[in-house]
């Protein structure tokens, strides 16, 4: 698996607090990274470290194969960052804004007139682009810093909360942009405390609390991981039927527990935790078909990553 960001035992101390606590991250090329933690976890002073803003105390960090540290140059060419705060541009036009920002990555003159038309067609502003920087939305002044960061055609981009304080809507478009992104090849590493974003959109995750990454991989990876046993609901008509498969699915060696549970419009639901794989799943559907029980449904809950996020969390302060 070829990395294009990854950190080595990451330290960072302000004064006698310890925001990161040997942070190790490995970030595959060609993916999307969602860093995932509560305010104040380390997510931002992680990304200033990676950005070359911000020095480590101890530890090292690689991104594109470049150090943070001794090739710092090389780093900021490689990356596009956003940072969590727009900044201050009310005397610029929208397009002007991104003709500034491509002069700073000495891009001619003569290229930078295509070059921002085509980053305003890819952002989705380019019917925008005579207005005042100040007079945008805030989902659209985020389009913007994000068409900035690209000016430069970086390897990765390094996103800090982009859906922070955006409406539904905003927070869908941004999304929608990250995978277009990612289908250009771009490799994009975004924090965020809005996990249903990060589920959406990302193929891997680092899952961060107080300075130290707890769990990560692949989505799919850290589901499997954590948790163990597939979750089976079984609805049937009545109390009675219920109980009836609570004694059926107990004798089958792949099913770990089974549980009545809250009666929903009148019917019963069963709980069960199950170990098997697909083919054995099938046969407990059979087994109950077989025992003569009328199912209303028979449905595997899909956990998502907040519940992932709640179990992790938890066995901390267990």
């Amino acid at each position: 698996m070829d990395l294009i960001i990854q950190t080595q035992d990451l330290h960072k101390s302000f004064g006698g607090f310890e925001a990161l606590r040997g942070i190790s991250l490995e970030v595959p090329a060609g993916s999307i990274y969602g860093f995932v933690g509560p305010n104040g976890a380390g997510k931002t002073t992680t990304m200033r470290i990676l950005t070359t803003l911000t020095r480590p105390s101890q530890g090292q960090a690689w991104v594109a194969g470049h150090s943070v540290l001794e090739d710092r140059r090389a780093v900021r060419r490689a990356i596009g960052y956003m940072p969590d705060e727009f900044g201050v541009y009310e005397d610029l036009r929208v397009w002007e804004y991104l003709d500034f920002f491509a002069a700073c990555y000495d891009i001619a003159e003569n290229q930078r007139k295509s070059l921002v038309a085509d980053l305003l067609e890819l952002v989705d502003l380019h019917h925008r682009r005579e207005e005042m920087v100040d007079k945008l939305s805030r989902g659209m002044k985020q389009r913007l810093s994000l068409a900035r960061t690209l000016a430069h055609d970086p390897q990765v981009l390094i996103l800090d909360e982009p859906a922070s304080g955006l409406d539904p809507r905003a927070r869908v478009e941004i999304r929608e942009l990250l995978g277009e992104l990612a289908k250009m090849g771009k490799t994009i590493f975004f924090s965020s405390h809005i996990l249903a974003d990060v589920e959406d959109v990302c193929s891997h995750i680092g899952i961060l609390e107080a300075g130290e990454i707890i769990m990560q991989g692949s989505i799919d990876e850290l589901k499997l991981q954590l948790m163990a046993h597939r979750e089976i609901i079984v609805t049937v008509m009545d109390h009675e039927k219920a109980e009836a498969v609570t004694s059926l699915v107990s004798a089958n060696g792949q099913v770990v527990a089974a549980e009545i549970i809250t009666p929903k419009n009148g019917r019963a639901r069963v709980r069960v935790d199950f170990a098997g794989n697909d083919e054995e799943l099938g046969a407990l559907s059979h087994q109950l078909f077989a025992g003569d029980i009328l199912l209303l449904g028979f449905n595997e809950e899909e956990k998502d990553l907040e519940h992932m996020f709640m179990r992790v969390t938890r066995g901390l302060v267990t």
